[in-house]
């Protein structure tokens, strides 16, 4: 029976969030345009002109790295090119999920058709036949120092081979395995085809692309839980509004955002003249943060319409390139980072204000009246904690020396420590969160707050974990409940249900936002339904 799926068809254009979600959700088929197929078959013909000609062409006809003198004949370059693939399948350490993979191969695809690479079409047909029978291989995190992921690619071109593992239906099997369920056959490296389905980054690009969009939706619920916070303190909406009018463009939004999500709830005010900067400048933090996760992931779409390869084919030659340094993506990620951490701090000042007795005449430690009990004193030690983490990884490493390959590689982004760091300070956020709403759901009962819309929301998750703070009781179940419902897809479907922030929500295709009426850009890949 035909695939009832939609088709993308793959152009060597730009690929958005939305697009990038269906594919590493297995929900779309995908093909390779006609007009990019004949741009990698007019790049293959220079490749095959200049080794018809006796020209080295490096990582083809010649080694790599250290070895780029070493010439071999053409009896054996097939050998070659079948031992460089596998020579790189080195990564090790936990794999990667298997949407950021099938990512990864949609990216090697969509950038050869932008006719630079010089791989045969071959290559091409081959990855979209893995993806089409959903044969993925594994790829473990460890294996790049963010100059081409050659370890990471490398063990997506091993499997094309027939060798190391794959996923298939399920289960983790040996690559001639899910080959022979899958009733597919493993192919040989073409001169060139070796080097160009492992010295790119495209699974570095598909990790920050998902590591990206997640930490656009866990900023989403850590805002929203910033807004209760500050609704049971009392906190003044007069900064909300005046950024509003004097802030950036992004401050703007987030302050627009407070005000509207806050409507129906009319918490009295505890503020004396003017409130600490942790409730005044939330929309100042949040401002910063979301423009620099807006413009990192910008970039990163950029990324994968780009050709990153040495060599590449351009006016007619074949041409040495340096494009393998992702370093414009490496630097806004790193800057993200470190944005995270003003986040996490954001959001730590709060649970300390909710814990210390100033507001709004709450209780030390959160403790009701008449109750005996340490309360929530103890836990905002695990919040300072929390955001200890987040702050200690923000040391950039981007700069850092390495000198590889006998002098010839010297020059390094380390992108995949970068995304990995950058995912751990995404999780951690995800916990100060569920703390930050567990405290802001007790100040709210100890004054009998009625709060609706978004913050209603973060409410109603908190109570269907943790009761009213009476007795001292463990908390560990609780928070890591809380955590889970706020961190899932159903829930920030609901609250950007009801409080969309549309420059965020739409770009980064958070919550399903936009799906139902998405349509093809024309500047983009297009969906084509059956």
């Amino acid at each position: 029976m035909p695939d009832p799926k939609p088709l993308i068809e793959l152009t060597g254009q730009p690929i958005g969030f939305t697009e990038l979600l269906l594919i590493g959700e297995n929900k779309v088929r995908l093909t390779a345009a006609p007009e990019g197929l004949a741009r990698v078959q007019a790049a293959r013909a220079v490749v095959e002109q200049a080794m018809a000609e006796g020209k080295p062409v490096y990582g083809a006809t010649t080694g790599v790295g250290a070895m780029k003198d070493v010439a071999w004949s053409s009896e054996e370059l097939d050998a070659f090119n079948l031992g460089l693939v596998r020579a790189h399948h080195f990564g090790t350490g936990e794999p990667f999920p298997i949407s950021v993979v099938r990512n990864a191969m949609a990216l090697r695809v969509n950038t050869a058709l932008t006719g630079y690479v010089g791989c045969s079409t071959d290559l091409v047909n081959n990855y979209l036949e893995l993806l089409s029978a959903d044969v993925i291989p594994v790829v473990r995190r460890t294996g790049s120092i963010g100059c081409a992921d050659i370890g990471l690619m490398g063990q997506i071109g091993a499997v094309l081979t027939g060798v190391g593992e794959a996923v298939y239906e399920g289960k983790r099997l040996p690559a001639a395995e899910a080959f022979k369920r899958a009733g597919l056959r493993p192919r040989r490296m073409a001169p060139r085809d070796g080097l160009a389905s492992l010295s790119v980054n495209a699974v570095s690009f598909a990790a920050a692309a998902e590591t990206t969009r997640a930490a656009a939706g866990a900023l989403r619920t850590l805002l929203a839980v910033g807004l209760a916070a500050s609704g049971a303190m009392g906190a003044s909406r007069d900064p909300w509004i005046a950024v509003t009018h004097v802030g950036t463009p992004r401050e703007a939004m987030i302050g627009k955002w407070l005000c509207n999500a806050s409507e129906g709830w009319d918490w009295p005010s505890g503020t004396h003249v003017q409130d600490p900067l942790s409730l005044r400048m939330i929309a100042q933090v949040f401002g910063a943060v979301f423009e620099s996760v807006l413009t990192a992931g910008h970039k990163i779409l950029a990324a994968t319409g780009r050709t990153d390869d040495n060599p590449v084919i351009a006016e007619g030659r074949v041409l040495t390139s340096g494009g393998s340094l992702p370093l414009d993506v490496t630097l806004l990620l790193e800057s993200a980072i470190l944005c995270m951490a003003h986040a996490a701090r954001n959001s730590f000042n709060r649970c300390v204000l909710l814990g210390n007795g100033q507001r709004r005449d709450l209780p030390v430690n959160l403790v009701p009246e008449g109750a005996i009990a340490t309360g929530f004193g103890p836990i905002i030690k695990l919040a300072g904690e929390i955001f200890s983490r987040v702050l200690s990884m923000t040391n950039p490493v981007s700069a850092q020396s390495l000198v590889v390959a006998g002098g010839m590689e010297d020059e390094a982004a380390f992108l995949p420590l970068v995304i990995e760091r950058f995912d751990r300070q995404m999780q951690a956020l995800k916990r100060l969160a569920a703390l930050e709403a567990l405290l802001a759901a007790q100040a709210m009962d100890i004054h009998g707050d009625k709060p609706s819309g978004a913050v209603k929301l973060v409410y109603d998750v908190v109570r269907r974990h943790a009761a009213f703070y009476t007795v001292d009781r463990p908390l560990s179940t609780e928070v890591e409940a809380i955590e889970d419902e706020l961190a899932s897809e159903e829930f920030l479907t609901s609250l950007i249900a009801i409080s969309p922030i549309h420059a965020i929500d739409g770009f980064f295709a958070l919550g399903g936002f936009g799906m139902d009426s998405f349509q093809p850009r024309p500047t983009a890949i297009g969906l084509k339904y059956p």
